[in-house]
């Protein structure tokens, strides 16, 4: 049995109904609401065939139809139009993106709560990578007698800070002394980098100090170094679903709730999903308390290198066009509001509506 034209034309409008309405759709509803040109009795002999063919489904209370997953990845496919925002809708997520950012991980944990906001789904991202970030420079801030503030900067503006206790009290100026050692011994080399190198070998300084500084402040550092290199995970909009029909089941909502509380299982999936847009479907998902759920991720670069990740998992009934045009439209524009913000905009007008590809 061939999808042939009306067919398609049934299906999508079923998707569409189902996907607004959350119930089951029936002949007559796509009679009425869609100008397709055929009686309900011809529409009710169509979808018995897309039954069929698996692209519909009959729930036992109801004489509607519902879409499959088999029928979501069809529209995502073959039907899916892409969902332009308009200029006003844009503006306002740039408003919202830009807010308060002062550097890379701020900006990834807002565009995840934007995200949740305008999907009302939850939202997460992942950090990039950050192998290959930059050292800019180090500093030791002395709070009192015993303890430092290590600083560590980086070029992509990430700011990680260590509390350092120290074996005997040390002066500021030795503080300065190393801490611009260390900057000239570091900077411009990538965190990786900068973890291979023996930091003691690199300093000649007085007994004293030395042992200081290799006892208290080399640990701190490497520490501290190991900590900017782990991908971190963001999630928003956890309690949205309840607002979402399919989890009116408790049982679902508290299966849901319990994947997502796996958050390193959830990252490292996350992590060897593909780059670019990626949208799996239900029983696509690998994880079995996922089936139930759609899962959309999509890429984005940072200065042409860092790679991270941003998406929504939600039910398969989702407005897949909005979604994603959203998706992207965050995605593409994370390093332009990154640039921003870090102070680098060259005063061109760079908000003319347009995203950017990868």
């Amino acid at each position: 049995m061939d999808l042939t034209e009306r067919k398609l034309k049934i299906l999508q409008a079923i998707i569409a109904d189902f996907v607004r309405t959350a119930e089951p759709v029936g002949s007559r509803t796509i009679s009425r609401k869609y100008d397709l040109g055929i009686s309900p009795a011809t529409i009710r002999n169509e979808m018995s065939d897309l039954e069929e063919m698996g692209y519909l489904t009959h729930p036992h209370t109801s004489s509607g139809r519902v879409p499959s997953e088999k029928a979501y990845r069809l529209y995502v496919n073959e039907m899916m139009g892409r969902k332009e925002l308009t200029q006003s809708e844009k503006d306002a997520i740039a408003r919202q993106l830009y807010q308060n950012v002062t550097e890379l991980d701020n900006l990834i944990e807002r565009a995840t709560h934007v995200l949740s906001e305008i999907t009302n789904l939850t939202a997460f991202a992942l950090s990039p990578g950050k192998e290959l970030d930059r050292l800019r420079y180090i500093n030791l801030i002395p709070v009192d007698e015993l303890t430092v503030v290590l600083m560590i900067v980086a070029e992509s503006g990430e700011v990680s800070n260590t509390a350092v206790r120290l074996d005997r009290p040390v002066s500021e100026e030795t503080l300065r002394i190393l801490a611009k050692n260390m900057t000239y011994n570091y900077s411009g080399k990538t965190l990786s980098e900068a973890l291979k190198i023996d930091i003691i070998k690199n300093f000649r300084e007085d007994a004293e100090a030395m042992a200081m500084f290799r006892n208290n402040i080399v640990p701190g550092f490497l520490r501290t170094l190991e900590d900017m290199l782990n991908v971190n995970l963001y999630m928003d909009g956890l309690t949205n679903i309840f607002s979402i029909p399919e989890y009116n089941d408790i049982e679902k909502a508290r299966s849901f709730f319990e994947v997502l509380g796996r958050k390193e299982d959830i990252r490292q999936k996350l992590l060897a999903r593909d780059e670019g847009m990626i949208i799996t479907i239900g029983g696509e998902n690998e994880d079995a308390d996922l089936n139930d759920c759609s899962v959309i991720t999509a890429t984005y670069h940072v200065d042409g290198r860092l790679v991270g990740k941003l998406g929504v998992i939600g039910p398969t009934r989702m407005k897949y066009d909005e979604v994603t045009s959203v998706v992207e439209f965050l995605t593409d524009n994370i390093s332009k509001a990154f640039m921003i913000t870090g102070g680098e905009n060259t005063g061109e007008d760079t908000d003319d509506g347009e995203t950017r590809g990868d």
